[in-house]
């Protein structure tokens, strides 16, 4: 069974930091391409950030230069480091995964950031 867990989403000023994780289990993390999308209050969920098995990253230009993935094969952990955090980056974020023999998405529950003074 497939499991992805967020986890670090909490309340941030405009201008600070966040650090989320990702942990999955039930798949050969390794060859598994991750991803991050997030759902504003009100708005269509969009993709942020992928990382490839041999982690190549993509990026929406919102977030280029301020967001970082990265992943951990040995901790089969993704993580998203956000940085000079705006209002607008306020959603729940989600941990995406794709199966690449069946092709069926994989979502985690979501983890909640919130940029405000």
């Amino acid at each position: 069974q497939v499991q992805l867990v967020e986890s670090g989403g909490g309340l941030v000023q405009p201008g600070g930091s966040l650090r989320l994780s990702c942990a999955a289990s039930g798949i050969i993390f390794s060859i598994y391409a991750m991803g991050w999308y997030r759902q504003a209050p009100g708005k269509q969920r969009e993709l942020v950030t992928t990382i490839t098995s041999g982690g190549r990253t993509n990026y929406a230009d919102s977030v280029k230069g301020r967001f970082t993935i990265s992943r951990d094969n040995a901790k089969k952990t993704v993580y998203l480091q956000m940085n000079s955090l705006r209002p607008e980056d306020t959603a729940v974020y989600y941990c995406n995964t794709r199966s690449p023999t069946t092709h069926m998405d994989y979502w985690g529950k979501g983890t909640l950031v919130t940029v405000s003074s």
